[in-house]
């Protein structure tokens, strides 16, 4: 009978995992089950940057570090030889900042989650961190918490959208960690004082289910003790069961180690990943943060953005589509008019997106444009162009006697209408309804059933 409890106690132990500080201890822990099923995410980057508004988020770096002369010619044109970058702290208004109608927006697009910068590489916090006096959005700018105010209205108005926390381990001229990069980094002032503490600060008050890290490229991950936070978040904090983590953690951790893989930004490799992994984009082709001076001809059409969001989802990945929000708190007309058109695609066709799987096949091998995913023994075949003559002809699917297909958005009443269906030598055709009678625009999903891969 001890030996019998003994065991039992053993067993009951066993089971409560916990992760050692390495990355092959915390490359064992399995990725929570919201974030596969997720697939559409939609990234915030905010901040000082907002109110030039020109060039990129990395304004202050292009016009003070590198000195690009086309930054210092807008600076000497627009501004006082003075005026310094803290000068835009005052100027960061946010007067028309209003977190419920952005999350409406966010819900409109069908996003499952987001992710905001808390703190870009300038090192101005979006919210009163006790780390980052006198430069964070409640001491100058704002005067709100506007990390606070997102989080409260996406946890009172759309619950079910989960809150994702964008965060730069590094600071351009931050002196801390200039004179830890003297130093070849075997000093870590700049990360005990400044970059573990807002981490910690993150989780513990606003409880993310998204940590995004950055700015880690110049220095390797024992020096930003990311293992170690890493093994906390995991372990102890407040959603250690349900926080998901990126890559970005350290020199040669990228594409290496993380709940998910982000690998260099717009990352869509076309072909099936081993690991979960993210495509983490922007609808401005050019920048992620806001540019007052972009041309329409610089941003997706809905037509490429639903090319992104079929590449990526048949291929394994979760799409991140980033926005950059005006100094004064308003999302970019045309940026929300793509995320509600992203939405009403998504009302018609998100079953072949949500909760989906790669299929064997992820593209067709006869038409272009045309990605498959499987959910519940069916294969959708997302086609981004209508084809020509109205007949669709697949090279990588074959039916068989059972074999039926329908089209979302083509329906009498409730029930799908099912489509005509011919066996080619290697493959099958499809017989597209007429455009005018189904609901969807701008791509088309197949829903195939009792089909076979090629």
């Amino acid at each position: 009978m001890l030996w019998v409890l003994l065991s039992l106690l053993l067993f009951i132990g066993g089971t409560d995992s916990r992760y050692d500080p390495t990355w092959e201890s915390l490359d064992t822990r399995p990725l929570p089950d919201w974030y596969d099923g997720a697939k559409i995410g939609i990234f915030i980057v905010w901040g000082l940057y907002s109110v030039p508004a020109f060039g990129s988020e990395w304004f202050w770096q292009f016009w003070q570090g590198s000195h690009s002369q086309e930054y210092v010619e807008f600076m000497k044109e627009n501004y006082p030889p003075s005026f310094t970058y803290a000068d835009f702290a005052s100027q960061f208004t946010a007067d028309f900042y209003d977190p419920e109608e952005w999350v409406s927006v966010f819900n409109a697009s069908g996003a499952q989650y987001i992710v905001l910068t808390t703190k870009h590489h300038e090192g101005y916090t979006l919210w009163p961190s006790n780390y980052s006096w006198n430069w964070n959005s409640m001491d100058v700018g704002p005067k709100r918490d506007l990390v606070g105010d997102l989080a409260k209205a996406l946890k009172e108005k759309t619950p079910h959208i989960h809150l994702g926390l964008y965060h730069s381990l590094f600071e351009w001229f931050h002196p801390l960690y200039l004179k830890d990069k003297a130093g070849n980094f075997t000093t870590n002032s700049f990360v005990m004082t400044k970059t573990l503490p807002e981490l910690y600060e993150l989780v513990n008050v606003y409880h993310p289910d998204v940590i995004w890290s950055d700015g880690d490229w110049e220095a390797k991950d024992v020096y930003w003790n990311s293992t170690g936070y890493l093994a906390w978040l995991f372990n102890d904090s407040p959603v250690k069961d349900t926080v998901v983590v990126n890559d970005r953690w350290g020199q040669g951790v990228t594409c290496h180690h993380g709940s998910y893989y982000t690998c260099q930004d717009r990352y869509n490799p076309g072909v099936l990943q081993p690991h979960k992994w993210e495509n983490c984009m922007t609808l401005d082709r050019k920048s992620w943060g806001y540019r007052r001076n972009a041309p329409v001809s610089d941003y997706l059409s809905i037509h490429d953005l639903l090319t992104e969001v079929a590449s990526t989802v048949s291929c394994g990945g979760n799409i991140l589509i980033n926005i950059g929000p005006s100094k004064d708190g308003l999302l970019p007309a045309i940026m929300e008019e793509r995320l509600r058109q992203l939405g009403s695609w998504l009302e018609i066709n998100g079953e072949a997106i949500y909760n989906s799987k790669p299929w064997t096949h992820q593209n067709d091998s006869s038409t272009s444009g045309v990605w498959f995913t499987t959910k519940n023994n069916y294969v959708y075949s997302i086609v981004l162009n209508w084809p020509k003559g109205g007949v669709l002809t697949l090279g990588s699917v074959s039916s068989t006697p059972q074999t039926q297909v329908t089209m979302l958005g083509y329906h009498q009443g409730k029930r799908l209408i099912p489509l005509q269906v011919s066996s080619e030598k290697n493959g099958m055709q499809v017989s597209f309804p007429p455009m005018a009678d189904v609901k969807s625009q701008w791509a088309w999903v197949l829903v195939m059933s009792q089909v076979n891969p090629v």
